[in-house]
């Protein structure tokens, strides 16, 4: 793999303002990535699968490295150093990128692998807490699997089309994807890419969601007309796939503390063409006392400590 001098730029201004701004790495890459209009998928996919390998194995990096946060910009090409000869990529002769120690570097992941918060790059605090509460057998390989990378995941929009028919159109992208048995609306890409800049997307066929979440919402069993509230809605992956369930018919009324956060769900339902969706703050108790024994259903899909999704968002183990 030859490296090119904008590409590995842009990986270290996304490191900068991820390990240092404390934003959130799906936004800095969307971000980084509108830099150059030229950069085709390969080059995106570069940026976007080095940014989030690096946040993932950030602390055994900063270790080799022996770099601590806050990153200077020399501090984020030794992480990238560090990162390209464990790869066994040759680097270019440029004056960011010092002489790789090689035998040094690799003789440090082999005394930091014996070490599991090093070989499975997670700080203190969260392996002590695993192994407290799973056991250290059962944590060590819960660990390995929360270090994988997230394959990804199509829930079709009943709304706008089939998941036959979406397969085909994402096909027509050049996008291949497979059913996966048990789950009536998903589709998992054979090779991750950039869905959201597909005409499927901007015209509301799918929603990127697990294949674990896809199951929620059919299991409350909805009918068109009811009156259903998911209590704690989020960003609304569970909210429109009810909607989608009830084909638009009754109301769905969507709960959560945070407006931010409804505010997104009201862009995704207006995309997928969802409107039986009202979204509601909670900001006081008045809120849900007023639907006390109203409802025909309800989804409690309540906060809990997250941890399932860094194989996702990698950077929540640093926040």
């Amino acid at each position: 793999m030859k490296l090119h001098r904008n590409l590995v730029f842009a990986v270290v201004d996304a490191l900068n303002l991820i390990f240092n701004e404390g934003e959130y790495a799906d936004k800095v890459v969307e971000k980084v990535l509108k830099h150059d209009k030229r950069w085709g998928a390969r080059d995106r996919g570069f940026i976007a699968e080095t940014t989030y390998d690096m946040v993932r194995w950030k602390r055994l990096y900063s270790e080799i490295a022996d770099v601590k946060v806050p990153f200077s910009r020399a501090d984020c090409f030794r992480l990238f150093t560090v990162w390209a000869v464990l790869r066994g990529i040759p680097l270019p002769d440029w004056k960011q990128l010092e002489p790789a120690p090689t035998r040094r570097i690799k003789g440090r992941v082999d005394e930091l692998s014996k070490i599991r918060k090093y070989r499975e790059s997670v700080p203190d605090w969260l392996d002590e807490l695993g192994e407290k509460a799973l056991g250290e057998d059962l944590w060590t390989k819960e660990l390995a699997a929360l270090n994988l990378q997230a394959e990804v995941v199509l829930r079709a929009n009943t709304l706008k089309t089939t998941k036959d028919n979406l397969r085909k159109t994402l096909l027509a992208e050049n996008i291949e994807s497979d059913p996966i048995k048990g789950y009536p609306t998903a589709l998992k890409l054979r090779e991750r890419g950039n869905v959201f800049t597909t005409e499927a997307f901007k015209n509301g066929f799918f929603e990127v969601q697990d294949a674990s979440s896809q199951l929620v919402a059919p299991f409350l069993e909805v009918s068109p007309g009811q009156l259903v509230i998911d209590t704690c809605a989020g960003a609304g992956g569970k909210t429109l796939h009810l909607a989608a369930l009830m084909e638009n018919k009754g109301q769905l009324i969507a709960m959560d503390i945070y407006a931010n956060k409804l505010h997104e769900l009201k862009r995704r339902a207006k995309r997928d063409g969802a409107f039986n969706i009202e979204t509601r703050t909670i900001d006081t108790t008045k809120v849900i006392k007023k639907l006390h024994g109203r409802a025909d259903r309800v989804l409690i899909d309540a906060p809990c400590s997250g941890l399932g999704v860094l194989r996702r968002n990698p950077d929540a183990k640093w926040k």
